[in-house]
């Protein structure tokens, strides 16, 4: 009930910046996460984590040498974070991920996880963010995200060399999820 009012109040106070009133469900959060190997995933960042759902998750499945960054730009969405996942480190721009990966001496990331609301952006911070993602994505790596719609599509599959769809009910709203490898187009 605390992640739904903390969503409902930075909904209302800045839907550009967020995508619903109300977190993730545990469905959505099982399905961005059922592609990614853990076994071999060094380097992981979540973008826009919001209070944190997808969080819960791939803290349980990571391994204990596993680089994890979360990337939230929201104030109080990163001091509900920092409380519930101290260990975590979080930082505030997607746009920087190089740079984050340069201050934590690491090389790339295997797999991004994004809960952005990319619908809402406009195209130049959107396309800011993908250019920074396929930047800094190994190749073959993986990038999750999901929408509410299949606005993001097009765009993606121009981006990445495969582009999976899926759809899931169990989310309000119902959410597609676009699960996207790099690689060569």
């Amino acid at each position: 009930m605390v992640d739904f009012l903390v969503f409902l109040r930075r909904f209302i106070a800045e839907p550009g910046r967020v995508g619903s009133v109300i977190p993730s469900s545990r469905f959505l959060s099982e399905r961005m996460l059922e592609h990614v190997d853990w076994a071999s995933t060094d380097v992981i960042f979540e973008l826009g984590p919001g209070t944190g759902a997808f969080t819960h998750v791939i803290n349980q499945k990571i391994r204990p040498d596993t680089h994890y960054v979360l990337v939230e730009r929201d104030s109080q969405f990163r001091s509900m974070l920092h409380s519930r996942f101290p260990e975590i480190p979080i930082m505030e721009e997607a746009t920087r991920l190089r740079d984050y990966l340069e201050e934590l001496k690491l090389e790339q990331a295997d797999v991004i996880v994004s809960g952005l609301p990319f619908a809402n952006f406009p195209q130049e911070l959107r396309a800011d963010i993908l250019n920074e993602v396929q930047s800094v994505l190994k190749p073959g790596g993986l990038f999750i995200t999901f929408q509410y719609s299949l606005q993001l599509q097009a765009e993606l599959q121009a981006r990445f060399s495969r582009v999976e769809t899926s759809f899931t009910l169990l989310n309000i709203p119902p959410a597609f999820i676009y699960t996207c490898r790099n690689g060569q187009k």
